[in-house]
């Protein structure tokens, strides 16, 4: 960090924020690190996690002890292990593995709890009781079988917690690791957090425990914790935003002036359009979700024309500048062309983050290496086969293997997901994955099992997947480019923790939970009672998006504003900011 003379006022308030956080390591307080958007909530961590290696280390690891890192997703885990030089002094890893290396060794207990947890009740009965089975964690799938019980990823932090409430677990989770830091705390799980509250932070016993995040970039789920107020945690702000041009952070700071951020740069400028359909003459849409939004093709049009006028203004809508974010994968899938895969999955995160198998091994194998093929980067694709590579000893080989890779990609172009699976299981050029093999060894199990006679998990999981390879694979590959952000678009959910040059966001209906004219009209006129969860669901995935772009940012409203909306806009924004289409 440079000399306080030299010190931009972002830097002064980010100075300021870690010295508060190297004192309450220092004097063992558990502290709560709230960090508004663009502060750099990552690199205070970082900070933190160094400043206790270069104190403590040497002495945690004679001990064999470690800081835990808990983190909220595999790619915050690995950024965490890559910036402190993957140290041995710490763990870092997500809330799920953590707990499971925290319960794996408690057998005895889990098959106590588990039968009487309601989800597993039937399927303990159906199996005839617990027995002796190991409870493994593996794929996150719930099932019971002879060699085990498998549990949910919602399980393993549900059982966490109850074993919490041992003493002996308690005492060799405190003797493991006397430091655990949580990493983006407004998402941790509700339960899992009262429960370090309980046991930990009230009594002020066992870890020292710290919390870094920022509770209105809470946007997933019901279960997450959100807001923390304890007496017994050290709060501390960092009032620094080192992202954004000086109108972006001074409209945020409008929007939340209980935590003002500090300018980077005070000479930079920005530039913000908020684009409004009021003008539209015509009837709008009624059904309940889409209410008071534009007909589709309406829409779509607003869409190109708000394009356009940005374009006059000096955007670049090249991918590497410019993100356009929507509300929901849905509108996404249609605009984008994978809109029949996305209805396979009742969650949209468990494709776009390849939490499904068959999409892992599509994005991260298949498709990577048919383009290598098909570019003609022989050495590319085999790099990505790695122990894969095919057995290639004389020209008959070659031609065989050219002649299943150009099948491959015919079929890829112009037939099923399911054509595709059917193509390599009988070449096996490349090889489907470990995982997928296994799946469908299980789909012959259960088609030699009548009907009538499949327990519930095995019907939903032919249909699941009978679903799923009827797609046409075109869909595929249109979904990896977005997954592999090759496009200009995402989900308004889907960029937290990112930043980009310029942010277009589109803000319409079609999700019930999110009503955006609805939240700006209670800034004026109140939140009514208990409509408080819902206001801050819908203001906190607007700061979200809001917060993304370092120098333009632009939002159309789809749905028709309101007078009172309009007002918090103009509040927010500036009354230059807003222009009618």
């Amino acid at each position: 960090m440079p000399e306080i003379a030299d010190m931009n006022p972002a830097e002064l308030a980010a100075k300021e924020s870690l010295e508060a956080l190297y004192q309450a390591i220092d004097q063992k307080k558990n502290f709560l690190l709230e960090a508004g958007a663009g502060a750099g909530k990552t690199y205070s961590l970082i900070k933190a996690l160094r400043y206790i290696i270069a104190k403590n280390s040497r002495y945690l690891l004679r001990k064999d002890q470690r800081v835990a890192c808990i983190t909220f997703t595999n790619v915050a885990k690995n950024e965490i292990r890559t910036r402190t030089d993957s140290h041995p002094a710490i763990l870092s890893e997500t809330i799920h593995s953590f707990c499971w290396s925290l319960i794996v060794d408690f057998q005895p207990s889990m098959r106590t709890i588990i039968p009487k947890l309601d989800k597993w009740k039937q399927r303990i009965e159906e199996a005839g009781g617990v027995g002796t089975r190991k409870v493994i964690y593996d794929l996150g799938y719930p099932k019971v079988e002879e060699e085990g019980i498998f549990l949910h990823h919602d399980d393993v932090i549900d059982l966490t917690v109850r074993l919490m409430k041992e003493q002996k677990f308690r005492t060799i989770l405190a003797s493991r690791y006397p430091v655990i830091f949580i990493d983006e705390y407004q998402d941790t799980n509700k339960s899992f957090a009262n429960s370090l509250k309980t046991h930990f932070i009230d009594p002020e016993t066992g870890p020292l425990i710290g919390f870094f995040g920022d509770h209105w970039q809470k946007i997933y789920g019901q279960e997450a914790c959100g807001k923390i107020e304890w007496d017994k945690l050290t709060e501390i702000k960092k009032e620094a935003n080192f992202r954004s041009d000086k109108l972006i952070v001074e409209c945020l700071n409008m929007m939340r002036p209980e935590l003002p951020q500090k300018i980077k740069d005070e000479q930079s400028q920005g530039m913000i359009d908020i684009l409004h359909t009021n003008m539209w003459v015509g009837t709008r849409r009624n059904e309940a979700q889409w209410d008071g939004d534009l007909p589709v093709e309406n829409a779509r049009a607003y869409r190109i024309r708000a394009k356009e006028y940005l374009m006059g203004r000096g955007w670049d809508f090249n991918p590497q500048e410019t993100k356009i974010l929507m509300l929901t994968h849905n509108l996404l899938a249609d605009e984008q062309g994978y809109k029949n895969l996305a209805n396979v999955f009742s969650h949209n995160d468990s494709f776009i983050k390849k939490e499904d198998d068959y999409i892992e091994y599509f994005v991260d194998y298949l498709e990577p290496i048919c383009n290598a093929y098909q570019s003609r980067k022989y050495g590319e694709m085999f790099k990505v086969l790695g122990q894969r590579t095919p057995n290639i000893r004389t020209l008959k080989d070659k031609v065989k293997w050219k002649n299943d890779f150009d099948k491959l990609i015919k079929i890829r172009n112009s037939g099923s997901i399911g054509d595709v699976i059917d193509h390599l299981k009988e070449t096996q050029r490349p090889r489907l994955s470990d995982k997928i093999e296994s799946k469908e060894r299980k789909i012959v199990d259960i088609e030699t099992v009548a009907e009538n006679e499949r327990s519930e998990d095995d019907k939903r999981f032919m249909e699941r997947l009978q679903n799923l390879k009827r797609v046409s694979y075109k869909e595929v590959t249109t979904l990896t480019k977005f997954v592999e952000d090759q496009t200009l678009f995402a989900t308004n959910h889907g960029v937290k923790g990112a930043e980009f040059e310029n942010v277009f966001i589109v803000i319409g209906r079609g999700w019930s939970l999110y009503n955006f004219n609805q939240m700006l009209e209670w800034e004026q006129t109140g939140i009514p009672a208990g409509e408080e969860k819902n206001y801050e669901r819908n203001r906190n995935l607007f700061y979200v998006a809001c917060s993304r772009p370092k120098s333009k940012l632009a939002i159309l409203f789809t749905q028709e504003i309101s007078k009172s909306a309009m007002q918090t806009l103009k509040k927010w924004f500036g009354e230059n900011s807003i222009h009618a289409l």
